[in-house]
């Protein structure tokens, strides 16, 4: 029999390895769902109807928001005071992020990426868990940031099909806006853990919240940025409204809980979009924004998680 410490040894190699694997089969079962949804002369077909410079451009804009979000993982390691290397927080930033929007359940996909992959650089358990609430914690802010100014500035119709209580999303644009706001002047003003219902949001140097939201709001941005510029080029919708659309789809989306939105997403876009330019039209750019800001990203998360996992199994 063995002896209970050397098992638990045993356990603390294998289990971070079983982690590794699973994830990576979880993302190749995500592609393939995908797959089975839009048969490949589908996909082609969608790409191939849109100008190259715009996919081009979309495809540009992606790998923008992309470095930016980065920054998410770069600034939770400063707020732990565990220093990590740029490379290790972009890799896990990169690969948790795609993995999550394409898997599902972002809260347990994205977070199991960042735990294996902060646990073998040595990151505690315990700091582990405050960098994924904070890179969490961003990711509402940003949304509620940008979500905010474009309700308030641009509001669009509610769509009966979502059942909610409200027809216009200005009074959700203000209540968005006020909580990051009072995020923000919680941060400047005291240095007490901010306490709001069942949640605790702890205390950060203003200049690390400002940041939280600043780069959230820019992914958020370029997030839409990527779907607006697969837009007919003859469409007179402006950028504010478009990304008010996006923004109310991604909200259905994120609720729902299915994988990246799929179907929810695109039924949002086409009842708001659709009469502006064209359901047939419409739904071959989301399908291309779903192939440029989805499958291209989880594709090269899952080539940097095997590549990483076959580095590990090698001792590097």
């Amino acid at each position: 029999m063995s002896h209970p410490s050397v098992l638990h040894k045993r356990l603390s190699h294998l289990l971070p390895s079983l982690l590794g694997i699973v994830l990576f089969g979880a993302s190749i079962w995500a592609i393939a769902q995908e797959l089975r949804h839009y048969p490949p002369h589908t996909i082609w077909h969608s790409l191939t109807a849109i100008p190259i410079q715009q996919v081009g451009l979309a495809i540009g804009l992606m790998m923008l928001n992309y470095l930016d979000m980065t920054g998410y993982d770069a600034l939770a390691v400063r707020y732990v005071g565990h220093p990590v290397a740029y490379g290790k927080t972009a890799l896990a930033a990169v690969t948790s992020i795609a993995v999550s929007n394409s898997v599902g359940l972002g809260l347990f996909s994205g977070s199991a990426v960042r735990y294996r992959l902060y646990s073998t650089v040595s990151v505690p358990g315990v700091a582990i868990v405050h960098i994924i609430a904070f890179c969490n914690l961003s990711f509402w802010l940003g949304l509620f940031m940008l979500g905010g100014l474009v309700f308030i500035l641009e509001p669009v119709s509610v769509p009966d099909l979502l059942n909610l209580p409200i027809t216009s999303v200005r009074p959700l644009g203000a209540v968005f806006l006020i909580g990051v706001l009072s995020y923000l002047f919680w941060n400047l003003l005291s240095r007490k853990p901010l306490k709001f219902w069942a949640f605790e949001f702890p205390h950060l140097p203003f200049h690390l919240a400002l940041g939280q939201v600043a780069i959230a709001t820019i992914d958020w941005t370029l997030a839409t940025a990527v779907f607006y510029a697969l837009l007919p080029a003859s469409t007179t919708l402006s950028y504010l409204t478009v990304c008010g659309i996006y923004l109310l789809a991604q909200i259905a989306g994120i609720i729902s809980n299915v994988p990246g939105g799929l179907g929810v997403f695109e039924t949002v876009m086409l009842l708001l979009l659709g009469h502006a330019i064209g359901s047939t039209t419409l739904f071959g750019i989301l399908l291309a924004y779903r192939v440029v800001y989805y499958l291209l990203p989880l594709g090269t998360a899952v080539l940097l998680l095997g590549l990483y996992e076959v580095r590990q199994r090698m001792g590097g």
